[in-house]
């Protein structure tokens, strides 16, 4: 049996739950949690906020632990590996995204918390396909946040071969915007943080950004006109965005990784003229994942994260509800 927390209903608080998980498939590994990140994501699921999510209902896809089971079919993890899961759990290796390499477009991948009992519990089952060996140099005390939130900015640099000259945007300094400051400027990038509070401008100069710009002030942001080769927005909120694609040079892009609920609305000569885009992206594939963990371990890149025990998951869910996560919260098995 497998003991964790789960909601009976969306936003319930989560409470002990067991369940049998059956016997483990050839292809899967079984991982002993010693800790699992508290992601936004861990929330809209669990108050049903995007319409998919199954009760009972245990959180958790930032997954970091110990191998403890391999199936047979299994080559590539050992017993005893450390190693960390996402939002992904599976996939089905046989289209052509996966083919490709792009797993994380996979129609048919299993994500870790729907349909599928997260990483909220004393042990999590994945596919191996989409666990990830912890390198050495990466701290898997404060790892767990790389495997959602950590990833999900760094896969755009990837993805559109980010040159290190470019002049990069952040939109909200939060859980994943934090980590975007520091992946950018060990990336060589010139970083702007936008933001409107004096605490976070302190903050977001102290991870890495070279400068900061305040969002509520649409003066500064039409000083920054034609300026920025990459807007990165990690924000769940609707914002101005014509302002924004207007702070962008010539084919510069605005690009969208937090999930804001309302239509977009923006005027299209803003970017027909300047030949500029509009785009978004999810996580990234488990290459992409080791790629950006071998990154962090280089550069010595970890998120900044508060650490709770897992018996005060309840707790921990109303500071993240609160906007008292300083940056990221994770949930340990091992903490008293």
């Amino acid at each position: 049996m497998i003991k964790a927390y789960a909601a009976q209903e969306a936003g319930q608080e989560l409470t002990p739950f067991e369940y049998d998980p059956g016997p483990l498939a050839a292809d899967e590994v079984e991982i002993n949690v010693e800790s699992c990140g508290l992601c936004h994501s861990d929330l809209s699921m669990l108050d049903n906020e995007w319409g998919f999510t199954q009760y009972p209902f245990v959180p958790g896809h930032e997954v970091i632990g110990t191998v403890n089971a391999v199936g047979s079919n299994v080559s590539t993890l050992k017993v005893g590996q450390k190693v960390g899961l996402g939002w992904h759990s599976g996939y089905c290796n046989e289209c052509h995204t996966c083919n490709s390499g792009d797993h994380n477009l996979c129609a048919s991948a299993q994500p870790t918390i729907a349909g599928h009992h997260g990483g909220f519990a004393d042990k999590v089952r994945a596919q191996a396909k989409a666990v990830v060996a912890l390198p050495d140099g990466v701290n898997p005390d404060t790892a767990g946040p790389l495997f959602c939130g950590g990833i999900t900015v760094f896969n755009p640099l990837v993805q559109f071969d980010l040159p290190p000259t470019a002049k990069v945007g952040i939109i909200g300094i939060g859980g994943l915007g934090h980590m975007a400051v520091k992946f950018l400027n060990a990336w060589g990038c010139e970083v702007t943080a936008f933001t409107s509070s004096e605490h976070k401008k302190a903050e977001a100069l102290e991870m890495g950004a070279h400068k900061t710009l305040d969002s509520k002030s649409s003066e500064a942001l039409e000083n920054a006109a034609g300026y920025f080769d990459l807007i990165l927005s990690t924000v769940n909120v609707k914002l101005d965005w014509n302002a924004y694609v207007n702070t962008l040079s010539p084919k510069g892009r605005l690009h969208f990784v937090g999930a804001t609920l309302e239509p977009i609305e923006l005027g299209v000569f803003g970017l027909i003229g300047a030949q500029r885009s509009v785009s978004g992206s999810p996580v990234g594939s488990p290459a992409t994942i080791k790629k950006m963990l071998d990154f962090a371990a280089l550069h010595k890149i970890e998120p900044t994260t508060q650490t709770y025990p897992m018996s005060q998951i309840n707790e921990a869910i109303a500071a993240l509800r609160d906007g008292k996560a300083h940056y990221r919260i994770v949930l340990s098995n091992t903490a008293q």
